[in-house]
């Protein structure tokens, strides 16, 4: 794990913990910026933390002096003592009691107070015996939900991937749609941000008929139990395995929690970008507000004064955006990351400026389609171009192509092409990286492709600069036009390579390179502040859906949120550009 990512878990932990003990709110927030931060970062602050350089710590954009010092001192002891002082005044499972789907810190802190509640356990057996119900704000129905909760936590696994939640949450926005009275729906909150896992989904609706919409929700195909019906909000459990299909065997959570809320028609706008966040653009959005001395919250933009009459705007999120002189901003850049600093927003990329896909695979390695499937999909889809990238010979488990099989392949797909009218379809190889960073095929073959995407697939441990002196090698190979899912990490699966990223776009400039966002939801890889770093750089981008089998090509918008998230604008994407400028340049490296 990366200094980065250890630093940014521990000031997270810090600031849970401080909560916990009652420390000066300023300080938990400072701890929770500084993990968000962290997060963020695409240098490895290790080197610089080790080497004990806190004025180029400090140089860095929201690191103080105090954070600065605490990266020092864990990059040279391994630890934080703030952390560790602070764990030694905690039990070790009340911070899982704090994991509990329901309970914050201020709920968990009264239960550790008054009943010496220290984890999961000591909770089940206050409940059992009544001394919880004891507590304030704890009725019977409270405390049925809690353990409810408890029982989703042990069974569920953690959070979901947003392939796997958006499609639920639009099924639950379709039925609420097809509801008499209903006027508006739609889900909110991380999925509708494009966060790359979710913890439950938010559905948004503005009715005429109250009592039907929550009947219609809770009633639903594939409810397995209802946790709360109310007046304007409903809580419900949904079986993960209803979707079916591709979905139906994945290990991870097999139930999500799908919240309902009944706004009014009125203030529509205001409560969707409430409750699309993210916390931190609530904030900052906010305090854009008390600048020009106005009042935001969940029901409008009202005038901050004793009487503040009726709203200025509440019925759509641009026009309380246009009342607050400020542009409007998309759901996925909705993250406190400078979209109400930096100027006017660039226009980022939508679904329907993508106009190729650069890298799919056929029956001929280990996908499930053959060309003509594959390339009827995507003319169907309005594309201009198609890649057929099967393995190159190393992947052994993908059935890779070795040389001579290749060479029958271009030959096989460039007749196929003059026969197919309505797309052009190129002849390519997703191309191992090797663990030396050389390619898998030599350069005479490499050069009879159309198009090369290099990939790393094995040797994804490789400690930081390893991993950044292979890709670097890869890049620089002058036959190479996109470097795939560039650190091999699979979400919740598996961390990947952990290069220096701020190298390896600088290489990808130099020599003429696209970086991937591999848009499969479990690997969106390059990550969104990957992308936020190469667009920054001027650095060209692919967005691919690395096909294997029909469904494949439905993940598109899954990079392209993710691209949103790092703020991609359709002139940095090579799969946005017209069919003679994408091949200009792919023939450029020829």
């Amino acid at each position: 794990m990366s200094l980065n990512q250890n630093a940014a878990a521990l000031f997270a932990r810090i600031g849970q913990m401080l909560e916990l003990t009652g420390g000066d709110r300023f300080r938990v927030s400072a701890a929770a910026k500084a993990s968000r931060i962290l997060k963020g970062l695409t240098e490895d602050l290790g080197p610089i933390a080790e080497a004990g350089d806190t004025k180029t710590l400090v140089a860095i954009e929201g690191i103080g002096k105090g954070t600065a010092g605490k990266l020092v001192e864990l990059a040279q002891t391994g630890t934080i003592s703030e952390h560790d002082e602070l764990a030694a005044k905690i039990p070790a499972g009340l911070m899982e009691v704090l994991g509990i789907p329901g309970l914050g810190p201020k709920t968990v802190k009264l239960m550790w107070d008054d009943l010496k509640i220290e984890s999961v356990a000591d909770l089940k057996a206050g409940i059992a015996d009544g001394s919880v119900e004891g507590l304030p704000r704890m009725g019977a129905k409270t405390i049925e939900n809690i353990v409810a909760a408890i029982e989703f936590m042990e069974s569920s696994g953690g959070r979901l991937h947003l392939g796997i939640a958006r499609p639920i949450a639009l099924r639950f926005v379709e039925l609420m749609k097809g509801v008499q009275g209903t006027s508006r729906a739609e889900f909110a909150g991380s999925i509708r941000r494009g966060e790359e896992t979710i913890g439950d989904i938010d559905i948004l609706v503005a009715t005429e008929n109250p009592d039907a919409a929550r009947e219609a929700f809770t009633s639903m195909e594939g409810v397995s139990r209802v946790l709360a019906s109310g007046e304007t909000k409903s809580s419900v459990r949904f079986g993960i395995g209803e979707l079916g299909g591709r979905f139906k065997d994945l290990s991870g959570p097999k139930e999500v929690q799908v919240d309902l809320r009944i706004v009014p028609a009125e203030s529509w706008g205001a409560a969707l970008s409430y409750f699309t966040g993210s916390k931190d653009h609530n904030v900052a959005l906010r305090k854009v507000a008390i600048k020009r001395g106005m009042t935001l919250n969940e029901y409008g933009l009202f005038n901050n004064s004793d009487d503040p009459g009726d709203p200025i705007a509440c019925e759509s999120e641009a026009g309380i955006y246009a009342a607050l002189g400020v542009d409007v901003v998309p759901p996925a850049l909705r993250q406190d990351r400078g979209e109400f600093t930096d100027g006017h927003l660039p226009h980022v990329i939508e679904l329907g400026d993508i106009k190729s896909d650069l890298h799919t695979h056929t029956v001929d390695s280990d996908g499930k389609m053959t060309l003509l499937e594959s390339a009827t999909i995507a003319k169907s889809r309005g594309f201009h171009t198609l890649a057929i990238t099967d393995h190159s010979k190393s992947s052994a488990v993908a059935n890779g192509l070795k040389p001579d099989r290749l060479l029958a392949q271009i030959e096989m797909i460039h007749a196929f092409d003059e026969s197919f009218n309505g797309l052009t379809v190129i002849a390519g190889s997703e191309v191992d990286i090797l663990v030396d960073g050389s390619l898998d095929y030599d350069d005479d073959l490499l050069n009879a492709l159309d198009i090369v995407v290099a990939s790393p697939h094995a040797g994804l441990r490789a400690k930081p600069k390893q991993a950044t002196k292979r890709l670097l090698k890869a890049i620089s190979h002058p036959a190479v036009h996109i470097i795939g899912h560039p650190t091999g990490r699979l979400i919740q699966r598996r961390e990947g390579l952990e290069p220096d990223m701020n190298e390896i776009i600088a290489a990808a400039v130099e020599h003429d390179v696209a970086l991937e966002i591999n848009a499969h939801w479990l690997r969106l890889d390059l990550r969104d502040t990957h992308v936020r770093a190469a667009v920054e750089a001027g650095c060209k981008i692919a967005i691919d859906c690395d096909v294997h089998q029909p469904g494949d090509y439905d993940n598109l918008i899954y990079g392209v949120l993710t691209g949103q998230r790092g703020w991609l604008t359709p002139e940095l994407c090579v799969n946005c550009w017209d069919h003679d400028r994408l091949h200009a340049w792919l023939r450029s490296k020829r």
